[in-house]
């Protein structure tokens, strides 16, 4: 009896001192490790892609942000604020319906097919208010010219980036809103257009938050 008791004890003290080992090893040094690693080696990313503007941090470069006015009285959805670029839209965003203490976005895709009703009229509204918002004097939107990031929303709801031909439509009314002439609007738009990645990958692109950045600094110059 007593040597079965000594020998449960020791398989006791044994399993103890190898969690305790595993624990130390997994559970403290190796996310010191990976931390450490991050932050000497790919810091900006480590922490989230912070995008700054005057000292503070106003966003992420890979988290698309929306523009839009303060909400009226009596308004369900915001209108957008058309001095600045605007992103894509974002109705594959959902409500958060589980803790409802806490505001939180929810990404998502809208899940619909391509015959859907409700996104066909999505896509029809969203084109029709494409056209609207940037169409300004002299310089009329043709609705062929509205492309398809305009009106439809990425898989994640929140895609930071917008295609040139979207920004260089917007041009116009961005240069006409601020007072500021349309080419050097257009030449900050080609200043922050990056190209494919590696050359090959993806599609030109354009980072919103970015380009209103620049474009707020340029406003705030008056040139």
């Amino acid at each position: 009896m007593n040597t079965s008791v000594t020998n449960t004890a020791r398989l006791l003290g044994a399993g103890l001192r190898a969690l305790l080992v595993l624990t130390l090893l997994t559970g403290v040094l190796y996310p010191l490790a990976v931390t450490g690693i991050a932050q000497g080696l790919f810091a900006g990313k480590a922490n989230g892609s912070e995008v700054e503007s005057n000292g503070e941090v106003v966003g992420s470069s890979l988290i698309g942000q929306a523009y839009n006015l303060p909400l009226k009285e009596g308004q369900e959805t915001p209108e957008p604020d058309l001095k600045w670029f605007q992103g894509r839209p974002q109705n594959g965003l959902g409500s958060n319906s589980v803790n409802t203490q806490y505001k939180l976005i929810l990404s998502g895709a809208t899940n619909r097919s391509a015959d859907n009703a409700e996104l066909v009229q999505w896509v029809k509204d969203a084109k029709a208010a494409v056209v609207k918002d940037n169409s300004v004097p002299d310089h009329p939107v043709n609705p062929a010219d509205v492309p398809a990031d305009a009106v439809t929303s990425s898989g994640s709801g929140l895609d930071p980036a917008i295609s040139p031909k979207y920004a260089d439509l917007q041009v116009q009314r961005v240069a006409e809103k601020n007072g500021l002439p349309a080419d050097r609007v257009r030449k900050l738009v080609d200043e922050h257009t990056e190209g494919r990645t590696l050359g090959f990958m993806g599609e030109p692109r354009v980072n919103v938050l970015e380009l209103n950045i620049a474009l707020k600094d340029l406003a705030a110059a008056g040139r």
